[in-house]
């Protein structure tokens, strides 16, 4: 009999010593994991959600009763909504050590097509309600994916009867509401604003998102990305309207990849690079960034500076902010100058009033245009949250209006799709500030070499993409430009 290991206070005990080789790599992983934000943590994870191609001999996906418990506890977690999906995805895969690889895959499939077709799941299984029926909804959700026939009878067992009369009822044959796939009162607001298109827009907002980078100007040209990209047979091609954007076709594991660890490309979606365009840093200038969050929008707006000039991130999440520095680090970035703020109204903020030649206002919003890849936050956020965030956006956007000088830009943005959080507050602001003026932003960007769909362009003056039209996010943007004295 082997010698057994003694196993220390707060340790588990050991199944194999590892090398110091592999002690460094560990370690390595570990403080790259921390300086990764949660798109990027997604996209790494992403290459484990690639379901399909995971398939046994006989040409389908075998379902476990392991993954139909573990799917099932799993959903009667995050079916309580008590916080982002992905935050108790990666809680519930740490605690739960007996998973593989492949059953973590199918397991976290099923639970983002759950969330992304919640609506219909409910409608068919009434009177059962999926957070109090979260092994039966787990079968459903599997079912729907992979067909009845991957549910042998001996894991589905008695609840056969009831599975077989959901499945009955088809998704195609509810209300247009239900298949909306929205709660009632963001369901009503998308139909009202986007009347005929909305349908279309529903069906775009069930999908999973594209993954799309952006190519670091700083270090690296998207041909060079495009070609090495090739060589390692990963497929991709250009964004078809950003110019430093590239869209992979599947999703790799690219946080691990040379490419992404020197810093040439970053995580971010067309749209969002289309953004910083907006704003359209030159080099030597004074620009902020006043709600930096993570920091996706600093970083292309530094590359666009060439890391010339002075770049501030303003943000109240002093968490989130320090996970910028490993990040421009990574971009070989020194012209930004990260800074917590209390509130809009800081100290720190008005000493600078009148200071910047440009300002980017990447202002808290609903979200609702980040729903093929938050599909959750349809479900957590409530109408009520809705005059809280406007008036949050209109202080912002008249703070950040104080810091831009004589001649100087404003860019207010949201990656919403609700115009109550887009042309209404620009068009109130306007009201108000009799000293700014708007700008094209189509020809703005036109001059950038930026040549939007007829679809988008139909928005001018404003930048308006949505997941229907532009296959991004969905995001809003305007400029206004501060009349010279």
């Amino acid at each position: 009999m082997e010698k057994r290991q003694t196993k220390r206070a707060g340790v588990r005990k050991p199944t194999r010593k590892l090398t110091e080789r592999q002690t460094q790599a560990r370690a390595r992983q570990l403080r790259e994991s921390r300086s990764l934000t949660k798109e990027e943590r997604r996209a790494r994870g992403s290459t484990r959600s690639d379901v399909s191609k995971r398939q046994t001999h006989t040409g389908g996906v075998r379902i476990t009763s392991l993954i139909v418990d573990e799917l099932g506890k799993a959903l009667a977690t995050v079916l309580k909504f008590d916080g982002p999906a992905d935050v108790l995805m990666s809680r519930f895969f740490r605690l739960n050590h007996k998973l593989g690889s492949r059953d973590r895959s199918i397991i976290a499939e099923a639970i983002f097509f759950t969330l992304r077709h919640l609506s219909t799941i409910t409608w068919q299984m009434k009177p059962a309600v999926p957070v109090r029926a979260p092994k039966l909804t787990a079968m459903v959700a599997l079912s729907r994916i992979y067909g009845r026939e991957a549910l042998s009878d001996s894991i589905v067992g008695p609840d056969a009867p009831a599975l077989d009369n959901i499945l009955r009822s088809k998704p195609e044959n509810a209300t247009p509401f239900v298949q909306s796939e929205l709660p009632y009162w963001l369901y009503e607001r998308l139909l009202n604003q986007f009347g005929d298109e909305a349908v279309t827009l529903f069906e775009s907002m069930k999908e999973g998102a594209p993954l799309d980078l952006r190519v670091n100007l700083l270090k690296a040209k998207r041909e060079e990305v495009l070609a090495e990209l090739a060589e390692h047979g990963v497929e991709a091609v250009p964004t078809p309207m950003s110019p430093d954007g590239v869209r992979l076709l599947s999703k790799p594991a690219l946080t691990s990849w040379p490419l992404y660890k020197d810093g040439k490309i970053d995580v971010q979606d067309e749209g969002s690079q289309l953004i910083a365009r907006l704003v359209q840093p030159k080099r030597g200038e004074m620009v902020c960034d006043f709600c930096a969050g993570a920091g996706g929008k600093t970083l292309a707006l530094g590359a666009l500076m060439r890391s010339t000039g002075r770049l501030y991130a303003f943000d109240v999440n002093e968490k989130r902010l320090a996970g910028m520095t490993p990040r421009m680090r990574r971009a070989g970035l020194s012209n930004v100058h990260p800074i917590a703020i209390k509130s809009e109204r800081d100290q720190r903020v008005k000493r600078l009033t009148g200071k910047f030649d440009r300002v980017l206002v990447d202002a808290p919003c609903s979200g609702t245009g980040t729903l093929r890849r938050n599909p959750d936050l349809r479900w957590r956020m409530r109408l009520e949250e809705l005059d809280r965030i406007n008036a949050i956006q209109a202080n912002v956007l008249d703070s950040a209006a104080r810091l831009v000088k004589a001649g100087g830009r404003l860019v207010y943005a949201t990656c919403s799709l609700l115009r109550e959080e887009n042309q209404a507050v620009v068009e109130r602001f306007l009201a108000e500030h009799p000293e700014f003026d708007i700008m094209n932003a189509v020809d703005v960007l036109d001059k950038q070499g930026v040549t939007l769909p007829e679809c988008a362009k139909a928005h001018a003056p404003y930048f308006v993409m949505a997941p229907h039209e532009s296959g991004t996010d969905g995001f809003f943007g305007a400029i206004l430009v501060k009349k010279a004295v």
